[in-house]
């Protein structure tokens, strides 16, 4: 067993242990839920685990390399556009691709029943991403100070949190939160880092971070703007 096996496979551990101990003391003192549904529970449990021990190592071994290396090139072909239409089709992919939007989508299609459908909103999910991972890969190429985006983007969401039917704020709040899930995260960050590396006179720990949280932003508007057109 290599070492950075062993590593991941701690860390998997203290991850998942403390909420199981937490679960197995709740059932034994107070809960007392059948015992198949724990028994389901304590199954759940062995499968996350072996999940997350995969994707730890996929994302060592396949994702972090590729959007890092991805990152490095889309530069060197000297066209603004053309960095900035594969940023946005990246950021696009991924989010479609992230679980955790998936999960939301189709809550949101259950609760609704069916008026928002979830395919709707991954696609709108997906485009608020794709639009600010493409402005998050500008502002490296410009050195444009991360704080003015952050102000300019949570500006626009609290003016339009007042236009917005009130049944979807907090969805669109949630919607920005998942897309910092576990495919979306490491793609991205890599990206951006990547990115960075290569530009000349750019930092990659000053401009190569920050693309997530500017991501996180665009779920947000585009839902918003979403309940809208549906109000």
């Amino acid at each position: 067993m290599s070492a950075n096996f062993q590593s991941h496979l701690k860390e998997v551990v203290l991850a998942v242990l403390p909420i199981t101990l937490v679960v197995v003391l709740l059932q034994i003192f107070l809960v007392n839920m059948p015992w198949v549904v724990f028994a389901r529970f304590l199954i759940g449990v062995t499968m996350v685990l072996l999940g997350l021990l995969l994707f730890l190592q996929g994302v060592k071994i396949g994702l972090l390399p590729m959007g890092e290396a991805v990152g490095a090139e889309l530069p060197k072909h000297g066209s603004m556009v053309f960095l900035l239409f594969f940023a946005f089709l990246l950021g696009f992919v991924v989010t479609v691709a992230e679980p955790d939007v998936r999960v939301l989508a189709h809550q949101v299609d259950f609760v609704s029943d069916g008026l928002v459908g979830s395919n709707v909103l991954i696609l709108t999910v997906a485009l608020g991403v794709a639009v600010f991972v493409a402005l998050a890969m500008l502002r490296i190429v410009l050195k444009t100070p991360i704080t003015w985006l952050l102000i300019g983007g949570y500006l626009v969401i609290l003016i339009l949190s007042f236009i917005t039917p009130p049944a979807f704020v907090p969805i669109a709040f949630d919607a920005g939160g998942v897309t910092t899930g576990p495919v979306t995260v490491p793609f991205i960050l890599a990206l951006g880092l990547g990115t960075a590396a290569v530009m000349g006179g750019r930092s990659s720990f000053a401009d190569g971070f920050g693309l997530i949280g500017l991501a996180s932003i665009g779920p947000v508007i585009g839902v918003m703007i979403l309940g809208m057109l549906y109000g």
